[in-house]
């Protein structure tokens, strides 16, 4: 069960009301990395996950923050909307064309919708989807994602840190900042832990015999592009991540084969035996019903 206790993990209080920058605030509420998204996700990890133990706790326990992470956010977003106008702030735009130029004001709906408070969208409105979410059942898959989260999500969040002067509002992201570092950390010693462990290895599922995979081209940096620097990256030569190849390096794609000849309507409905195809014949009998007496 969910328990809720009326209190945050750390204090969500701006200096002032900021109506655009509360706009801004959205996107790392109900963007694809927000807050919203990284709750639901390690959450429905944890709901399907089908080994118990610190894999498992892990991700209750992160899970659990991330949801107080989202009730931090929509204070601090409510907060910025009390008593702030609706329409454009003057100077709220930090002095930045191209931020005045697409923000261009408030958001309309935090008004007309949530009554001045946070809504569950991202910064231009649209509504946060479940479609960001990854669960796949694969420790080492999800794992991998949700360090990948963290990653986008921090740097949404430090770039919006340089975009306010708001000490309160510096403060939360600050905080923030800091969780998604050790958010990071800890998903990627998990996802080692799980290797280190025989949990799951690389290549992702492990389960799937390499035996069965074309093993010709499974390591081969094919280059499809006209650059030539590509070749000196450790992805071209020497050993595999999941040590069980070595790279190579080819500088222009193998020549390829013939397209398959192609298909006609006709082709697909009658067939090339010149008898009357499957459709003809029902069509007949559907005449055939309809003319009768």
């Amino acid at each position: 069960m969910f328990f809720h206790r009326q209190e945050l993990q750390h204090q969500a209080t701006p200096d002032r009301p900021d109506a655009v920058y509360a706009r801004k605030l959205q996107e790392v509420l109900g963007g694809q990395y927000g807050e919203i998204t990284v709750a639901m996700q390690y959450g429905f990890q944890s709901w399907n996950a089908h080994l118990p133990g610190k894999y498992r706790d892990l991700l209750y326990g992160i899970g659990a923050e991330e949801f107080g992470h989202v009730e931090m956010l929509a204070t601090m977003i409510a907060q910025l909307l009390e008593k702030a106008p609706v329409g454009l702030v003057e100077g709220a735009v930090q002095d930045d064309p191209t931020v005045a130029a697409i923000v261009g004001g408030t958001d309309p709906q935090q008004a007309i919708v949530a009554g001045a408070g946070a809504r569950p969208v991202d910064s231009n409105g649209n509504p946060w989807s479940a479609g960001y979410v990854t669960a796949s059942g694969n420790l080492l898959a999800d794992f991998t994602a949700n360090a990948n989260a963290e990653m986008q999500g921090r740097l949404q969040v430090a770039r919006l840190y340089h975009m306010t002067d708001d000490a309160g509002v510096k403060d939360l992201l600050a905080f923030l900042l800091a969780r998604d570092t050790m958010h990071q950390n800890q998903w990627l010693a998990a996802a080692q832990e799980l290797r280190d462990e025989g949990v799951e290895e690389l290549p992702v599922p492990s389960t799937f015999p390499l035996s069965k995979e074309d093993r010709d081209v499974a390591y081969q940096y094919i280059n499809f592009s006209d650059g030539e620097h590509a070749s000196e990256g450790r992805w071209a030569s020497g050993p595999t991540p999941d040590g069980k190849g070595e790279f190579t390096y080819v500088a222009e794609p193998p020549a390829g084969v013939p397209m398959p000849p192609p298909t006609t309507p006709d082709e697909r409905f009658h067939g090339t035996t010149g008898k009357p195809s499957t459709l003809e014949k029902a069509k007949g009998a559907v005449k055939d019903a309809l003319h009768k007496d």
